[in-house]
């Protein structure tokens, strides 16, 4: 499975809004902030926006910020609203072409690669949906304790 780059880009982008409650952060300020391109990061931004993850504030002032509190917040929200919600494994039950099929059967319930896929995926996604911004944030500041107050200081000391 190939997950699409923005789901990366959204993931930096939320912890590092989560690190600045009340203000919103430019998809250009975001971008520079990795080097990105500004327009590709919208994008994955506008979907985020979409899916209530962020807000977008318009104005002289505006830009993006957590439209729910970090916690509330999943990994999989963030995939989810980024590289949609089909499963990553899709059974064409070609079992039905196979010279013992029997037509009377849904090989999507009955084939076991099917089965085994859907185990995976399901174990993936809970193990996605059981992570917050805020979890993976406050691992951040495990390892590097001075994160949010540096990434606060770069968005507040930049020139428009």
């Amino acid at each position: 499975m190939k997950m699409n780059e923005g789901v990366e880009w959204a993931m930096h982008s939320c912890v590092n809004l989560s690190w600045m409650p009340g203000a919103a952060v430019t998809a250009k300020r975001l971008a520079a902030f990795y080097d990105l391109p500004t327009a590709y990061l919208n994008k994955q931004l506008q979907a985020l926006t979409r899916a209530g993850i962020l807000t977008s504030v318009s104005g002289p002032k505006g830009g993006f910020q957590l439209a729910r509190d970090p916690k509330n917040i999943s990994l999989l929200d963030i995939v989810v609203a980024i590289d949609g919600p089909d499963e990553a494994f899709r059974c064409t039950q070609i079992l039905k072409a196979g010279p013992a099929a029997d037509p009377k059967v849904d090989y999507t319930k009955a084939c076991l690669i099917s089965q085994a896929m859907r185990s995976a995926e399901l174990t993936y996604r809970r193990e996605l949906s059981s992570q917050s911004i805020a979890d993976i944030a406050a691992r951040v500041v495990t390892y590097t304790p001075e994160a949010p107050d540096n990434v606060r200081n770069h968005f507040t000391n930049l020139k428009s």
